[in-house]
């Protein structure tokens, strides 16, 4: 479904990604964890060509992503992306910002893309606040209606960039549910997280990166259970106390 072929990127002088390579099968759940500044967010943002890469190559169900010619809005239609920070529209409803890029991308008709839309604000547990502005949400519900607008496209895949890190601790579970629930449905996703928790309950595989590197690519169980190297068990201690003492 997804293939990261030695994919290089740089900031200036300074190396964000360095010879990266993985494999997402269709239907399988990774996480990608590390270090703060370890290239994660930057490795998936290339992914639909949110950043351009410097050397290698990325495929999506068998598109080039970097290939001269390739659509990019087709492809970032089948390639959903939540991101940290939310992003909705503020002058718009729920219900509109999922509305838009059905029509607007996608040609449907106002009540195709609004049946839409509702079918997916009921699946994310908000129907009763389609009519709602942005302002009017929480934080939790506002990354719930990204997961909907994204959705609304039919993606093939989904990436989501920390898509618990600007709530507030009781919204978290809240969307994780929901990404669970996709997982169970058999959704393609990268996952961003530092929610170890989380990915132990439904990854299929673990990218530990630090530096810009893969330094991992292991199944769930045992990267929790004996990763190999020392930079990913300091971060994997460090993390897991942290969850221990706040829950």
């Amino acid at each position: 479904m997804i293939e990261i072929r030695n994919v290089t990127k740089s900031f200036g002088d300074f190396r964000v990604l360095d010879q990266c390579s993985a494999s997402v099968a269709k239907g399988s759940v990774v996480v990608v964890c590390g270090p703060s500044g370890s290239g994660k967010s930057t490795l998936i943002r290339c992914i639909n060509q949110l950043e351009t890469i410097d050397e290698g190559e990325i495929i999506v169900d068998g598109v080039s992503v970097a290939a001269r010619g390739t659509d990019l809005s087709a492809l970032r239609t089948r390639v959903g992306m939540v991101f940290q920070s939310f992003e909705l529209f503020p002058h718009r409803t729920a219900l509109e910002n999922i509305n838009l890029a059905q029509r607007t991308v996608l040609g449907r008709t106002r009540s195709a893309a609004e049946e839409r839309s509702m079918a997916l604000l009921e699946r994310v547990g908000l129907a009763d606040h389609a009519g709602k502005y942005p302002s009017a949400l929480s934080g939790g519900q506002q990354q719930r209606i990204a997961i909907a607008r994204a959705l609304a496209m039919d993606p093939v895949a989904m990436l989501f960039d920390e898509p618990t890190s600007a709530l507030d601790p009781e919204m978290i579970s809240e969307v994780l549910e929901v990404i669970v629930s996709l997982a169970r449905q058999g959704m393609t996703m990268i996952v961003v997280t530092h929610e170890m928790a989380f990915a132990r309950q439904v990854a299929d595989r673990v990218l530990f990166m630090d530096r810009g590197r893969i330094v991992e690519d292991r199944d769930t169980h045992s990267f929790f259970v004996e990763p190999h190297t020392v930079r990913a068990r300091e971060f994997l201690s460090k993390i897991l106390h942290h969850e221990l003492v706040t829950t």
